[in-house]
């Protein structure tokens, strides 16, 4: 096909230049005048390809993006990548806004440079809460509510065995770790206490039904030690229901990225290791991690901009397990009231009125009155005397 049209091309230049005329031989060729004359055109040049098809490419591509950008965007992505941060376009484009890249490319072209190079990844979809409206703790201010949790057992070569208390300041996305051998009374104390030295202390902890924080089944009513040490500085404690572990998905997605991120590529074979590794890890992740929740701030340029001043423990050293019992202060426990319409406070269970079935209620224990309060939508609905042994 492509040796036929070339030999069309030749020969009606040639009857042209015969003295034939255009409109003969565009009818007995069934081409335009238009193309007839682009033919002749070439053909007075001294090309000898004059009757080869030529690229349609245009000589000058304004709005293509320069090479050198190009390779700036797949190298901070590598680098990124390194460093076990984020690396999607949104990361990049920060990262290449900090270095004064110009010009800077939109989300769009480095999505498609991206794809163009292979360097895409899968991303996770976000769990968006379903069904009967749930109680949320404020997360406005730094230090308004932690999340926490307990990760273990957890192993590293030798064999060494630990648990890792990891917590979330809901607001900034600030990180704390706390690696200890045992998850006893005293290390839950010195767990957090040291946690709060670097981060603050929080008006509010959500934490799940671990006995590690609420104390022992056999005694429900004894406040744990956590318990005791959150009341006696003032901080609320918050359980969340039971089973339902994405109520507390700020801190699962943390430990989602503490496992791959930090367990899964740090090699470490002994205990003074896994401290000094782990506080590295906090400190790079408050420092360079950044979220889209925060405008693209890291968690500590985050805290810079609200000059908030916080609150932070007066001992260097964490108090002593048996803490004595608080007189005053409130914890809670939300709720989903089920079929059965009890109340389940620590394996202690309560009946409820009929209308609260299939409700998520707070069951707020007032230390100071010794009573039980059960609130629906910030209202009261029921209370029960509640003497703490």
């Amino acid at each position: 096909m492509g040796d036929k049209i070339k030999q069309h091309r030749i020969l009606a230049v040639q009857r042209f230049k015969n003295g034939e005329s255009p409109e003969s031989i565009c009818t007995s060729l069934g081409m335009s005048r238009v193309w007839l004359y682009k033919w002749i055109k070439r053909s007075n040049g001294e090309e000898p390809s004059w009757c080869e098809d030529r690229s349609r490419r245009p000589l000058s591509m304004p709005l293509h993006t320069p090479a050198e950008v190009e390779e700036i965007v797949k190298m901070v992505r590598l680098n990124l990548y390194n460093q076990d941060l984020f690396c999607g376009a949104q990361a990049i484009y920060w990262e290449m806004e900090e270095l004064g890249v110009r010009p800077l490319p939109s989300l769009r072209t480095i999505n498609r440079i991206l794809s163009r190079n292979d360097l895409t990844h899968r991303r996770t979809g976000k769990y968006e809460a379903k069904g009967t409206p749930y109680p949320k703790l404020p997360s406005l201010i730094p230090n308004q509510t932690h999340q926490a949790d307990l990760v273990g057992p957890c192993y590293l070569k030798g064999p060494v065995r630990f648990y890792s208390l990891n917590v979330v300041d809901t607001a900034t996305v600030r990180c704390g770790l706390y690696p200890s051998m045992s998850k006893s009374g005293q290390s839950i104390l010195d767990g957090f206490w040291a946690i709060w030295m670097r981060m603050g202390i929080p008006d509010h902890i959500q934490i799940d039904n671990a006995m590690s924080f609420f104390g022992s089944p056999t005694h429900p009513r004894g406040m744990g030690p956590l318990i005791r040490l959150c009341l006696h500085n003032e901080i609320e404690p918050w359980f969340i229901p039971l089973s339902e572990p994405w109520r507390n998905g700020m801190i699962e997605n943390f430990n989602n990225r503490y496992q791959q991120m930090f367990l899964g590529k740090v090699v470490m074979s002994s205990q003074e290791e896994l401290k000094a590794r782990s506080l590295e890890f906090e400190q790079r992740h408050n420092s360079r991690y950044r979220y889209s929740k925060l405008g693209g701030k890291t968690p500590l340029k985050a805290l810079a901009a609200t000059n908030t001043r916080l609150r932070f423990p007066a001992d260097d050293k964490a108090p002593n397990h048996r803490m004595k019992k608080p007189e005053t202060g409130k914890y809670h426990l939300v709720r989903l009231i089920r079929n059965d319409l009890k109340l389940n406070i620590f394996g202690e269970l309560f009946p409820v009125a009929p209308e609260l079935k299939l409700e998520y209620v707070v069951a707020t224990i007032n230390v100071k009155e010794q009573k039980l309060k059960l609130f629906l939508d910030n209202i009261q609905v029921d209370e029960f005397k509640y003497t703490l042994r």
